[in-house]
């Protein structure tokens, strides 16, 4: 091992470390990573811009586009709302919505198609006296599971085939592995109707837990003349005074205050609402000036009116709040909204509401504006995961939504049948979309993921730097000899495993770069076709099923359903077993 492949490895070990422990937006992780390998020589000034130029990273940006026109028009939305209609068990609503979304993810990014269909299918599920826990990990696990049937059912898929076509080498076919992707749905929609839905908990979601919990945490408390810090602001109190207490909401002279922010000054006779422990509660009892009333008579639903809205959101991967607190994000300015309790792992966190340090995956409830939802529906910062339209509101769009994706079938038989580059139909398709006014500039914007891109076309330099180094060749090599008596088929799994287990800790993109060079080089070994090793790769770095970190969609429901770690252990172990053993018997068979 030379020093080189010493240094490129201690750097991918850090890399990973971060991308773990989620110090840092794993987006800037890989791109600090990239900067580092270009400053250090390892790769060149063209192998570190090489992704932000690769086709597949461009098919992914204009998929985005695509994927929010179709979305903007409720076309899924309205058909699953008619699916759920009145079924008599939350197991017969399951199997009639899964096998179309699954179908659906397989040509649509699935985090829009998880964050539109959350609240839906929770809403009815609560409505009709069911768990919404029985429903929204099968609705994960079925996008997932519908990546796979084609060319664009994934961005890992389309990251893949650019490597390939960086490589000199053909890249995938639209319905490259469209038989292993429908033996892995129907067999996985099987598990989830029988032995998966058994092991489904049967719990309440966040919102639901917090509004049963409300009379806990939430008080009120009227400023009197000789309160120590009338006209001082919100943040002075609350670092003085009152602290310990999250201020939700303001009302002055009976009216509720139009923003309420960390300079908005406090007057006698003001009425606050405020989120704070037990403890806390009864510390700011004994302050004088303050006339305390805790929540006994004071409801979620009183906090709403026509200006105001409950939100739940779920904090992503991504997002600029991650080990921040809500003070020290000034989320109450940023947002123009609330916090009234956050829950991480199935349970209120039981302490001070705006000292909490947050983490990927907690569900925030918030009490903020109506055009809080419109604002922030395309921020990095969490999914909303509330529902904004009725069934009678998507019923209006159907017309365009019909249009864009017969346009799009279009597009894919083009593909299909080698007149277009998938990249060159897409293309097309926005162009056509933008000229019949089916989307805007502004859609475009927010429909991009650009913190995806950058991680994306950033981890493109980093695999560089594995095979630069001669890192890539060295651990192929090892794996050869250690697994060869194994043959192909032990190759294979060994390829696969390795692969969903970075998946499971870090992120599906960064999984299939890192593997993408070492799976090439064992097959150039074994002399062998290089297809079947790479779709192992692709296949198992979409496969997340065992965390509600490794993929976006399970993180989407992790709140909303009121799911602990442990539930995507319980649920998602076997369907990993399942989903390997499928994949790897049936690229065995198909590609040698």
């Amino acid at each position: 091992m030379t020093v080189e492949m010493i240094f490129v490895s201690i750097l991918i070990l850090a890399m990973l470390t971060l991308l773990l422990f989620e110090v840092i937006r794993a987006d800037f992780v890989v791109f600090l990573f990239l900067v580092i390998f270009l400053m250090t020589g390892i790769i060149s000034t063209n192998d570190a811009l090489a992704g932000f130029s690769n086709e597949g990273v461009m098919t992914i940006v204009v998929l985005f586009i695509v994927a929010s026109a179709i979305q903007k028009h409720g076309v899924i939305e309205n058909l699953i709302y008619k699916m759920l209609g009145k079924n008599k068990s939350a197991r017969t609503a399951m199997i009639k919505f899964t096998a179309p979304v699954g179908i659906a993810s397989g040509f649509l990014n699935n985090t829009p198609i998880v964050v539109t269909l959350t609240p839906i299918i929770k809403n009815w599920a609560i409505k009709n006296g069911f768990s919404p826990s029985k429903l929204l990990i099968p609705l994960s696990y079925v996008t997932i599971m519908g990546g796979t049937l084609t060319l664009i059912g994934t961005s890992t898929n389309l990251i893949v085939h650019g490597l390939l076509l960086g490589e000199g080498l053909e890249g995938f076919k639209f319905f490259e592995f469209s038989v292993v992707g429908v033996a892995i749905l129907s067999v996985g929609l099987i598990y989830l109707a029988t032995i998966g839905y058994k092991l489904l908990p049967d719990t309440l979601g966040a919102m639901e837990q917090i509004d049963s919990e409300t009379k806990e945490f939430l008080a009120e408390a009227y400023i009197l003349t000789d309160f120590e810090q009338v006209n001082q602001s919100v943040i002075d109190v609350t670092n003085d005074t009152l602290k310990g207490i999250y201020i939700v909401d303001i009302f002055r002279d009976e009216k509720r205050l139009p923003e309420v922010t960390a300079f908005t000054r406090l007057r006698a006779g003001d009425r606050i609402v405020f989120s704070a422990t037990l403890d806390t509660i009864g510390i700011v009892k004994q302050v004088k000036g303050l006339s305390i009333r805790t929540g006994s008579e004071l409801t979620l639903d009183d906090l709403q009116n026509k200006n105001t809205v409950l939100v739940e959101a779920v904090v992503s991967h991504n997002s600029s709040l991650l080990n921040r607190t809500l003070k020290t994000s000034n989320f109450k300015s940023r947002f123009n909204a609330g916090v009234i309790a956050i829950h991480r792992n199935n349970k209120r966190i039981n302490s001070k509401v705006g000292e909490i340090v947050l983490k990927a995956g907690d569900t925030l409830l918030l009490l903020a504006h109506n055009d809080f939802i419109d604002k922030n529906k395309f921020t990095d910062d969490f999914y909303v995961v509330t529902a904004v339209k009725t069934p009678e509101e998507f019923l209006q769009n159907q017309k365009q939504g019909w249009f864009v994706i017969g346009l799009m079938g279009i597009m894919i038989g083009l593909v299909t049948f080698g007149v277009l580059s998938m990249f060159k139909a897409m293309l097309l398709l926005v162009i056509i979309l933008f000229v019949f006014k089916l989307i805007s500039i502004h859609d475009v914007t927010g429909a991009i993921q650009f913190d995806v891109i950058l991680l994306i076309a950033s981890a493109f330099g980093v695999g560089k730097a594995i095979t630069n180094s001669g890192l890539a060749d060295f651990l192929a090599i090892h794996l050869v000899d250690i697994v060869k008596p194994l043959g192909i088929l032990g190759l294979l799994f060994v390829i696969y495993i390795i692969t969903n287990i970075f998946t499971e800790l870090i992120t599906n993109s960064a999984a299939a770069v890192l593997m993408f060079p070492i799976a090439l080089e064992m097959a150039e070994l074994m002399n062998a076709n290089y297809l079947g090793f790479i779709i192992t790769v692709t296949i198992a770095a979409s496969s997340s099923f065992m965390t509600p970190i490794g993929y976006q969609t399970n993180l989407i429901v992790y709140g909303p359903g009121g799911y602990k770690f442990s539930d995507y252990i319980k649920v998602g172990a076997p369907l990993s077993v399942i989903v390997m053993s499928i994949s790897v018997s049936l690229i065995y068979l198909l590609w040698f």
